[in-house]
């Protein structure tokens, strides 16, 4: 046994993450770059004191929301490709809980997330302590417990000698393609304190190699062979993609043998949209051309993607007979929807399955030129829209991406801006195209952005956001103000949650609790639209703030914003229910099966008719 030094638990995770090193393609970097938390009884003394000892190697930023701050750390693994990543804390009880939801963001997306939770007393000296919720039937149990739900690894430290083999844990899982998540090491807050005798070489350096699963023979002879069999393959390319570098394969895939490609939210950006097999997204929220060409295809691969239905509209897009490649690191995913499994690296899988084709070329034809056509035409129409009653939501969108450069980064999550922003949004580079709709988690946009900024410091990040998601939080735009991280705020105010607006109206329901309207005498929430400054609210921050009604005053909004050294908030007023609508695609939802009106009930005739074609697994 060698040497060893004498470190409260806390210390030694401190210390331990600064010497955490990735390796991927023979290029070594810092893997874990600093922590993002709110102190309070359960941290501030423990994990706290152990920051400030070593705040001159490892960064710590005090955020406003835990919720929030977590959504960054999130973001800044994801605008890094899952190479980089930064933790957060909480103190116990509710500041802990707040962490939930991102744990599962984070899971669900498959990005990497530490966090560290604060718990009770391990020694129960005192209890119950402040925050404390006691289970009577489980007293081992706490509201850390919550998290096993949504964490690909789950521990609770109450010696500090278990420290050694949960961060051991906890890194294979980060570094993992595969397994990658939410990781909750909870950290009761006596146990923080706590000193041992830790080994030396437990804070050596320590290089995490990200390597590359290449594809069995057998599985790229099983889908080059249902490819070459095939008249109309296509490929979906998703998040897989983008986290493989593998863009430059797909195209060669695709360009050399004639296969379009559609995208998923996390995939959009890695082809460019000038290439002339390029579709956009299918899916729910997909375009008139890729969705026409996914239900046309016979075979479908799928690439890096977990195929969720409404990301992809798989259960009933891909219900016409076509067979279903899946190339993925996670066996699960790759054999969904009874297809032909090739468990591989993205990049790996499609080199070996472009050789596998030889020469074969699909014989689409001119379909894709003509679909592509149809799609263009559609958008300068958007691009175009004047209403006399005030400014479309799709023609801001669209005089946004025209005014962008290549250098300004995206970041949406809920509501109608990720539809119209994944039909509608031309992405210049891979990266400047920032979605979460894996989970649609409300409230990631602005802790995104600040995460964003802090991954990429020279270019500008702009949240698309709602007025209703900005009341349900921004706080980190105090944060990036606090950190002189600037980032900037379009926010979207339509009077309400309208995308859900237009879903309750389209299935025969009425107005009801999705608007922001006052309440009248008579019980009902039928008076006139709450009017909310957000510009003071802004500037009342400390954030520049400017308004803009109209095409003119949207793009003078930008270019005056990008002026600024300061975060900012553009307020653009836009009418309600000017979102894209959807194409050729079926959403399910919870229609009553019994209703007064005859809308619900032809709305719930519709979607029983459709449920009759959709696959069933």
């Amino acid at each position: 046994m060698g040497n060893t030094i004498r470190l409260t638990t806390a210390q030694a995770l401190v210390k331990f993450l600064t010497k955490q090193y990735i390796d991927v393609d023979g290029e070594k970097s810092r893997f874990v770059h600093g922590m993002m938390g709110i102190f309070g009884h359960g941290n501030v003394v423990g994990l706290g004191q152990a920051l400030e000892q070593y705040q001159d190697e490892f960064i710590y930023m005090p955020g406003k929301n835990e919720q929030e701050l977590a959504h960054a750390c999130t973001a800044y693994a994801k605008q890094n490709r899952r190479r980089a990543i930064m933790a957060a804390t909480a103190s116990i009880g509710p500041g802990a809980l707040n962490l939930v939801t991102p744990a599962g963001t984070a899971t669900v997306n498959r990005i990497p997330l530490l966090l560290f939770p604060a718990d009770t007393f391990s020694d129960r000296q005192p209890d119950p302590v402040l925050q404390q919720m006691e289970n009577e039937a489980d007293y081992t149990s706490s509201v850390n417990d919550s998290f096993k739900a949504v964490c690909r690894y789950w521990d609770r430290i109450v010696r500090p000698e278990q420290l050694m083999m949960a961060m051991l844990n906890a890194m294979r899982i980060l570094t993992d393609p595969e397994k990658t998540g939410a990781v909750c090491i909870s950290l009761p807050q006596n146990v923080q304190g706590e000193a041992y005798d830790y080994p030396e070489e437990f804070f050596a350096e320590r290089v995490w190699y990200l390597e590359r699963r290449p594809a069995t023979e057998d599985a790229i002879a099983r889908a080059a062979e249902a490819i070459k069999g095939a008249k109309r393959p296509v490929i979906i390319s998703g998040g897989g993609v983008r986290y493989s570098d593998a863009g430059a394969a797909l195209y060669e895939l695709s360009q050399k043998h004639g296969i379009p490609v559609c995208e998923t939210q996390a995939g959009k950006g890695e082809i460019s949209y000038e290439y002339e097999n390029y579709l956009g997204c299918a899916g729910v929220c997909g375009t008139l051309c890729a969705n026409a060409t996914v239900n046309e295809a016979d075979v479908i691969v799928a690439v890096g993607t977990k195929l969720n239905d409404f990301v992809t509209n798989s259960k009933w897009s891909f219900s016409k007979g076509a067979q279903i490649i899946g190339i993925n690191v996670s066996r699960m995913d790759a054999l969904k929807m009874d297809g032909i499994s090739v468990l591989a690296d993205a990049r790996e899988g499609m080199t070996a399955l472009d050789a596998a084709l030889d020469t074969y070329t699909a014989g689409w034809g001119t379909r894709v030129a003509e679909l592509r056509a149809t799609w263009a035409g559609m958008k300068e129409e958007f691009a175009n829209i004047e209403l006399a009653d005030g400014f479309s939501q799709t023609r801001a969108i669209m005089d946004l991406n025209a005014e962008f450069t290549e250098d300004e980064t995206i970041v949406v999550a809920s509501g109608s801006l990720p539809s119209d922003v994944e039909r509608l949004w031309d992405v210049k580079r891979p990266g400047q195209y920032h979605l979460e709709y894996g989970f649609s988690c409300m409230t990631y946009e602005i802790g995104a952005a600040f995460g964003i900024k802090c991954a990429e410091p020279d270019k500008e990040v702009y949240a698309f956001i709602g007025d209703g998601v900005f009341l349900m939080g921004h706080s980190e735009l105090v944060t990036s103000l606090q950190e002189r991280k600037k980032i900037n705020v379009v926010l979207f105010d339509n009077h309400g949650h309208q995308c859900i607006h237009n879903l309750q109206r389209n299935q025969g329901c009425d107005t009801f609790g999705t608007v922001f309207r006052h309440r009248e005498d008579d019980g009902k929430l039928s008076g006139d639209y709450i009017k909310l400054d957000f510009a003071k609210i802004a500037e009342g921050y400390g954030a520049k703030a400017f308004t803009a009604n109209n095409s003119e005053e949207l793009v003078a909004a930008v270019k005056a914003a990008r002026q600024e050294t300061v975060s900012t908030v553009i307020v653009v007023n836009v009418l309600p229910g000017t979102m894209t609508e959807g194409y050729e695609n079926f959403w399910r939802v919870g229609v009553a099966e019994v209703s007064e009106k005859e809308s619900v009930q032809k709305a719930y005739a519709n979607m029983e008719a459709a449920v009759s074609e959709i696959r069933k697994y």
